[in-house]
């Protein structure tokens, strides 16, 4: 090797790590600029907290400021309504529990009201005892009475003349306990006391759950004195010795106009508290308005939500009224348990359900000619003609005997089973959500005469009702005529028969026939249905009625 070549890779070498030590020098000096350009508000630990923070505080005060400025001539939405007075307040509550006589109460209160100060005082609102929120308990050396109600019972047939009736449920099986009536009257000090003249049961005993500890229906009867028959007494309290202060004191209802309308319907507690009926019960509400029900009067045990907005609406338009009601003693009442209760025990289930069936019967039977009891699932549909009122007016003139009406009219059942209409398909020209509209197969044999018929009811006539038939009448037994079933029918739509007919739902399945009668409404009532619907928020806005078709 000469010199010269070795000068060369001697050289070579030399420029490189001259280079790469430069390279690495201006890294290093890149690296300390971007470090000393680092903003001060990093979360580095050992740089000066409390400037830190006051720094943040500064930025948030900026922002605070900034969101202040924007909403400080915001206003919430708040009720600023005044406070009630206590007049307005016992208005309300009289309003919200029409059972008690706290209007009567509160313009008495300040006045000494009994016998003497030992016997008979009138209770004060605050010291009776109530339980679950509607009912009042009376407690007896045998049973316990739970009350809802008391009404005036002014009829032609009754054969006790003036009555105050009180409607409730007893822990016992025919009770034997001696009970008083402590008849309150406008303007009297002292009470008009009674003895009870009868518990009126409201069950059969062959229907089941015919046992003492039970609470079962009652209607109790307390004739009002010879003297006192033309006055309106205020409220009564029941008690079991007659100078007893009572833990009950229930208004006494007595609505009579000065003309009776023609057709209410009683619809028993409502049980839906997940299921979302409430398209189907828009339908149902049209069609029986349609036929001519006046007012259909609700009771509501638990409901969807959605269910409650329909019933809101209808009330506002004086279509339907609805009366909370919950079960008596110690039965359950919380959400949910409520409804399996019920649904377990069925016998509980129906011997409750006929008390809201006669507390409807007895607020509304001076308003009515008839009153209907029905599910939501139910329509009685003339066979011919589009209304009730032309459907009574021929049936009465059948049913007379002596010149006498019956007590009631029953209406033979056939069922419109939801399968029914899966092997047929939809009809296109009528919208899906018309349940009755497009379930127009129906089973072609009807129930059985007498088994599970709906009624309209004679106001004048009936004593206790049950779901299917009155009970007991006034002036003797009750005779129900039966509507041929070419003049009207009882459409019940369901998914499946009941549970006691299932032996036979299969025969009913097998003949089934193409029924549209009801198709007499389908333009007006798909047309109300729809609007409603609409006005409550079921469609997209703007939506037209052919749109939802």
């Amino acid at each position: 090797m000469n010199i010269y070549t070795w000068g060369k890779g001697f050289g070579g070498r030399f420029l490189t790590k001259i280079c790469g030590l430069f390279l690495l020098w201006i890294i290093a000096v890149l690296a300390i600029f971007q470090l000393r350009t680092i903003p001060l508000d990093v979360n580095v630990p050992h740089l000066n907290s409390r400037y830190l923070l006051q720094k943040r505080l500064d930025l948030l005060t900026k922002h605070a400021d900034s969101s202040t400025t924007e909403s400080i001539d915001l206003e919430p939405f708040v009720d600023k309504s005044p406070s009630l007075s206590e007049d307005k307040l016992v208005e309300e509550i009289q309003y919200r529990m029409p059972n008690i006589p706290i209007v009567y109460w509160n313009q008495n209160k300040n006045k000494p009201m009994g016998f003497n100060n030992t016997c008979a005082l009138f209770p004060s609102m605050f010291d009776l005892e109530y339980n679950n929120i509607y009912w009042q308990t009376l407690r007896t050396s045998n049973g316990t009475f739970q009350l809802l109600g008391a009404y005036l019972d002014v009829r032609p047939n009754n054969r006790l003349g003036p009555t105050v009736r009180i409607l409730g449920m007893i822990d016992r099986i025919e009770p034997t306990v001696t009970t008083y009536c402590q008849l309150w009257f406008d303007k009297r000090k002292e009470p008009v006391v009674v003895k009870t003249f009868e518990y009126k049961y409201i069950w059969y005993k062959k229907w089941g759950n015919y046992k003492q500890g039970i609470y079962q229906p009652y209607l109790i009867a307390c004739p009002i004195p010879s003297p006192f028959k033309d006055k309106i007494p205020q409220s009564v309290s029941v008690v079991e010795k007659f100078c007893d202060t009572s833990t009950t004191n229930l208004r006494v209802i007595y609505n009579k106009p000065e003309e009776k309308k023609d057709f209410a319907v009683c619809v028993k507690g409502l049980d839906f508290l997940h299921e979302d009926l409430s398209v189907r019960l828009v339908e149902w509400i049209e069609l029986l308005n349609l036929l001519g029900a006046d007012k259909i009067f609700f009771y509501e045990l638990q409901v969807h939500p959605n269910i409650s907005k329909v019933l809101k609406h209808y009330q506002k338009e004086g279509k339907v009224d609805v009366t909370p009601i919950n079960l008596a003693g110690g039965q359950p009442n919380g959400p949910a348990f409520q409804h399996l209760y019920l649904t377990k025990k069925t016998n509980h289930k129906r011997q409750n359900e006929v008390v809201p069936y006669n507390d409807c019967f007895y607020k509304h039977m001076y308003e009515y000619k008839y009153i209907a009891l029905l599910d939501i699932d139910e329509v009685i549909m003339p066979v011919e003609g589009t209304s009730w009122k032309g459907l009574m007016d021929k049936v009465v003139r059948k049913g007379l005997k002596n010149n006498e009406e019956p007590a009631s009219y029953n209406v033979r059942n056939v069922y419109f089973l939801d399968d029914l209409l899966h092997d047929h398909g939809w009809f296109k020209d009528i919208p899906k959500y018309m349940h009755m509209l497009q379930h127009v197969y129906r089973t072609k044999n009807f129930t059985k005469p007498g088994q599970y018929v709906k009624c309209f009811h004679n106001t004048e006539r009936v004593l206790v009702l049950h779901n299917h038939f009155p009970l007991a009448c006034l002036g003797g037994a009750c005779r129900s005529y039966a509507i041929e079933t070419s003049d009207a029918q009882m459409h019940h739509y369901r998914a499946d028969c009941v549970k006691t007919l299932s032996k036979a739902c299969n025969d009913f399945k097998k003949n089934s026939v193409m029924d549209t009668t009801v198709w007499k409404f389908k333009d007006p009532l798909i047309q109300r249905a729809t609007t409603t619907l609409r006005t409550l928020g079921y469609f997209g806005t703007g939506k037209k009625l052919d749109e939802v078709r």
